[in-house]
């Protein structure tokens, strides 16, 4: 019998609550969200995608304005937390580099990277302490990048984040490969990430924890994986329906709004399909084929605006700030099981005393 779940460690950091809060952009993972998972004893994570959208200086200045905001979120949760906490920073980004310098610049425990193959990522982190945990899809891609970052950089993932297709927002699979995705399909790619984290870890004494995510949603899932030998799990969409969460009442209400039938997969300007609620703006996008726009940002390496369907950083702001109408809404697979909003210490001590009961049975 057990009493508590072990901590996920991280190199010398340790997370008593093994769960990673996912990063959720724009401005879904802020400082108040982050805070109170680090403070809760799990490991809170900051979006780092546009967030200086919608002030004025980023119109004439994108990389100063994002760079400002990602300091300021940092500073906030230093403030208000003890905790581990990190920023998830988008490969696609055309600013992607900034911003590695600057979470490497502010000392936040963890950078978590994916949208893209964090090939250069520890050129960017001047501190080694920092932990650097890329985002991968297929344990092809953990190789390839485990195999570079020890070629190049004689470094070795501190963890290794896995995605599979039933989780929310931007999907490191084709389309026909989310439609037709086994319903463990996150558990067949886990344990291969296992094995690969595993290989390169006996070779080199350095212990890499994998950390699946999609699709993970109460105690019996984290218990499950568990069993196949993760040390710890990612939750994003259970988070927006927490009182700390800052998005608007607007957005929360579409996640315990939404059934099965509202969720579907979208194309993206990243260049990825992506897993949202369905609404009015997403209706008029499959009726007319795109929103044209201006932009004055050009945040994504991929997106051209000639081209492009809709500018994906307008419609992600647009939700945050309860323009629903406006709004790309992205969630999980199980967003359609939210019912309630909750505290983010009674949402994680729920899913833990589930697993610990699970792991008991």
């Amino acid at each position: 019998m057990i009493d508590k779940l072990p901590p996920l460690v991280i190199g010398d950091l340790e997370i008593k609550n093994p769960i990673v809060q996912g990063a959720m952009g724009i401005r879904v993972s802020t400082h108040p969200l982050v805070s109170a998972v680090a403070n809760a004893g799990a490991a809170g994570t900051i979006a780092s995608v546009a967030l200086g959208f919608g002030n004025k200086e980023n119109e004439t200045n994108f990389l100063k304005a994002s760079t400002d905001a990602l300091e300021y979120e940092i500073r906030e949760v230093k403030k208000s937390s003890n905790g581990v906490f990190g920023v998830n920073i988008m490969v696609a980004l055309s600013n992607y580099e900034d911003l590695a310098r600057t979470a490497s610049r502010e000392k936040v425990d963890y950078i978590v990277s994916g949208a893209g193959l964090p090939l250069k990522l520890p050129e960017y982190v001047d501190d080694p302490s920092i932990k650097l945990l890329p985002i991968v899809s297929s344990a092809r891609a953990a190789d390839l990048i485990a195999k570079t970052w020890e070629k190049r950089y004689d470094r070795l993932p501190d963890g290794i984040v896995v995605e599979g297709p039933k989780a929310g927002g931007h999907l490191g699979f084709k389309n026909e490969e989310i439609v037709s995705a086994e319903p463990d399909a996150l558990e067949k790619i886990t344990a291969e990430v296992i094995e690969v984290a595993n290989n390169y870890g006996s070779k080199n004494g350095h212990k890499i924890p994998v950390i699946p995510g999609g699709g993970i949603f109460d105690g019996k899932d984290v218990a499950r994986f568990f069993r196949l030998g993760a040390k710890g799990v990612q939750i994003a969409s259970r988070f927006v329906t927490t009182y700390e969460c800052s998005v608007s009442e607007e957005f929360k209400k579409l996640y315990l709004q939404a059934t099965e039938d509202d969720i579907l997969i979208i194309q993206s300007p990243v260049g990825m399909p992506g897993r949202a609620i369905r609404n009015e703006f997403i209706e008029k996008l499959l009726k007319d084929g795109r929103h044209p726009f201006i932009c004055k940002y050009k945040c994504l390496k991929t997106c051209n605006p000639k081209t492009s369907p809709y500018c994906i950083a307008k419609a992600l702001h647009s939700a945050a700030t309860g323009k629903i109408e406006e709004a790309v809404v992205f969630a999980g697979s199980n967003v359609s099981r939210i019912n309630k909003i909750v505290h983010v210490q009674e949402l994680i001590d729920e899913i833990i005393g589930e697993a610990i009961e699970e792991l008991n049975r």
